[in-house]
């Protein structure tokens, strides 16, 4: 059986979209993370990411199904936004001009969530300022150890049973579990070698939405949003699971040189 039948069987779901977002979180303060993108899709936000350099985001793999980079014509990338829903003057709006998935992330049957990461290629330049600013990733790929506190960042709903995005940023901190309870429910599923997870407590999650955006850990990007269980971001069984960002810095480096 591969992999997305399984994840219907049990209920899986990536967490794109915009049907929720952050979970139990508050309001981030206005541009303290100017690394943060929306990716908006014919101007409408359905995923978080990061600017890595001034004409690369990175985020997951799952964002977008698009068959051939000409598709991109309706694809941008909004930067040192605080309200997505307006038109702010510290925003910036670049068109996304190619996108790059690993090579072993396989759209047609998601039988490779563990490969759940992507960079997108800026048409132009971002301009570094106080408001938008590149983030360092980790400088080398080691083992996160558990019951670390995170934060992970993004716009979506804020309740589980709503039906109404957030306007502003919202943010929300989560505890790193144990890899050996994330194998233990998710079992071959879940690869600890590039995947990271998070406790799950019923009040604190990201959500669908929320793909993409990363998951900071002393200052540290350590893991990209992929999915959760069933849509219920408060599931109190199955963590939530992340790409692990370190475990990729050699393509990363390979792709943006």
């Amino acid at each position: 059986m591969v992999l997305y039948s399984f994840l219907l069987l049990l209920g899986i779901s990536l967490a794109g979209g915009m049907e929720s977002g952050i979970i139990g979180g508050k309001e981030a303060k206005r541009n303290s993370r100017p690394y943060m993108a929306s990716i908006q899709n014919n101007k409408c936000h359905t995923c978080g990411g990061m600017l890595i350099r001034e004409d690369y985001v990175l985020t997951a793999a799952h964002c977008l199904n698009l068959d051939v980079n000409s598709d991109l014509d309706n694809i941008e990338v909004v930067l040192g936004a605080h309200s997505i829903n307006k038109v702010e003057n510290n925003q910036q709006r670049i068109p996304v001009m190619e996108y790059i998935k690993h090579p072993l992330y396989k759209k047609s049957n998601e039988q490779d969530l563990s490969y759940d990461i992507m960079l997108l290629k800026l048409k132009n330049k971002a301009k570094l300022n106080k408001f938008v600013k590149v983030i360092h990733l980790p400088k080398k790929n080691r083992k996160t150890p558990a019951n670390v506190k995170c934060s992970i960042a993004g716009w979506g709903i804020k309740s589980p049973k709503g039906n109404e995005a957030s306007d502003v940023m919202q943010e929300v901190k989560l505890k790193l579990e144990e890899n050996s309870k994330c194998k233990g429910m998710w079992q071959h599923y879940f690869n600890p070698e590039i995947m990271i997870c998070s406790v799950s407590d019923g009040k604190h999650a990201f959500c669908k939405g929320d793909s993409g955006s990363p998951l900071i850990c002393k200052t540290i990007p350590q893991g990209l949003a992929s999915y959760t269980f069933d849509g219920n971001c408060t599931n109190t069984v199955y963590p939530q699971v992340y790409t692990k960002i370190s475990y990729f810095l050699p393509w990363i480096k390979k792709i943006i040189g």
